[in-house]
């Protein structure tokens, strides 16, 4: 029955346009990592032989998802945000987002211009930029930091940037391997030490405490007494910085949220 209940699901994504369904995306095969049903069997696949090179990809990208909702909790309940745009966000799956519009994040000048956060979102007002597990799939030559700065650049003081990283650091050998099967599946896979992607990510923002560690240790729920993943099960940093000088706002609109996703997803 589950296996009817897939083919089925892989049949009506297959109807959609555009998607390849023969090779791997990366947002698939997150979606699959985190427990969510909007994946292929490429993406099944290759996920499988991730997760056999290196054992603790799920533990580090559910880490991951965990750590995006203690940070979407602390900017809309602490830090008074009211809008969110979520930049590479994956598939509108497992507790996900509610909006998704088509753009491409290494072209950012067409997210700003998009009709549907042009017509949503109102950038004179703080706003969150969600970047959550998308910047190592930007390499060098993609100028990460340019795309980052554009973006905030259109964001008035007051606002946040959230922002995890993959990393090699604490698990080399093991992290290497698997992002072997990404970019031979056509998906490239940089990763950035701690340092490298605190000033990628943040330089010129106030960085929230407790700045810029394991996704895990990002503020973690205190109601979860249980302990947390070691270092090279996680494998992935976490941030929240501001942009400073913040302008307050009388304004205290519905909470909105716009996710962007790159093409074929």
């Amino acid at each position: 029955m589950a296996e009817a209940a897939r083919e089925s699901g892989d049949a009506e994504l297959a109807a959609l346009p555009e998607i390849d369904t023969s090779k791997p995306h990366s947002s698939r095969m997150y979606d699959y990592a985190i427990g969510g049903k909007n994946h292929f069997a490429a993406d099944r696949a290759a996920f499988a032989v991730v997760a056999e090179r290196s054992p603790n990809a799920r533990t580090g990208m559910r880490a991951n998802r965990e750590f995006l909702a203690r940070a979407t909790r602390y900017l809309a309940a602490e830090a008074g945000i009211r809008q969110f745009l979520d930049i590479g966000s994956g598939l509108p799956a497992t507790n996900n987002v509610h909006e998704v519009a088509q753009a491409d994040m290494r072209d950012p000048a067409s997210v700003l211009t998009d009709p549907v956060v042009k017509d949503i979102l109102d950038l004179s007002q703080p706003t969150g930029l969600m970047l959550s597990a998308v910047l190592h799939f930007l390499v060098e030559d993609d100028a990460p930091r340019a795309i980052i700065e554009t973006l905030l650049d259109a964001l008035p003081s007051g606002s946040y940037l959230v922002a995890s990283h993959a990393t090699a650091e604490h698990d080399p050998e093991t992290v290497a391997s698997g992002t072997c099967v990404y970019n031979q599946g056509g998906i490239p896979l940089q990763m950035r030490d701690s340092d490298v992607f605190a000033r990628l990510a943040f330089d010129g923002l106030d960085l929230i405490p407790p700045g810029v560690v394991l996704v895990s240790e990002w503020r973690p729920d205190p109601d979860d007494p249980g302990p947390r993943p070691a270092p090279a099960e996680v494998n992935a940093y976490g941030g929240i910085g501001r942009k400073p000088s913040p302008i307050r706002s009388s304004r205290l609109p519905g909470i909105c949220w716009i996710s962007l996703i790159r093409p074929n997803c």
